[in-house]
């Protein structure tokens, strides 16, 4: 989903299995750039509150493991 600048759009979680993760999930774009946003809900000395979370989105291709065809050119 492509936001416009400065805007965004989150959804409940409906995969959610842990209580570590988050209740709702999207996307916003701050001054151009894409980023990832998570929100938990979470209960406060006032009432109920949300906790946002803000990262650079996964990129599968950036965490690829590196191929070592001969164990002779490991650097240990």
């Amino acid at each position: 989903m492509e936001n416009r600048v400065n805007s965004g759009a989150i959804f409940k979680n409906n995969f959610k299995e842990k209580e570590t993760q988050p209740d709702y999930k999207g996307t916003i774009n701050v001054e151009g750039k894409n980023l990832e946003i998570s929100l938990w809900i979470k209960d406060g000395q006032k009432g109920k509150f949300f906790s946002a979370s803000v990262k650079e989105p996964y990129n599968k291709e950036e965490k690829k493991p590196i191929q070592v065809n001969n164990l002779d050119d490991l650097p240990f």
